[in-house]
């Protein structure tokens, strides 16, 4: 199963590789800062049996 996803950063556009573990929750919630341009992420994970599916937006 796929841990490591590239995500989009919703400010600048830059793609930032995560990592996420299915063993933590089926679904994940966690904001981190982008590591180019500092704003605050969130990102909501899903794991649903081999199926991943990583949103991320702007944090408030």
């Amino acid at each position: 199963m796929e841990t490591n996803f590239s995500v989009q950063c919703p400010y600048c556009g830059e793609h930032i590789w995560m990592e996420f573990y299915p063993e933590d929750g089926n679904q994940q919630e966690t904001i981190t800062d982008c590591e180019v341009c500092c704003n605050p992420i969130l990102y909501v994970v899903t794991f649903k049996g081999e199926d991943t599916r990583v949103r991320v937006e702007r944090a408030q």
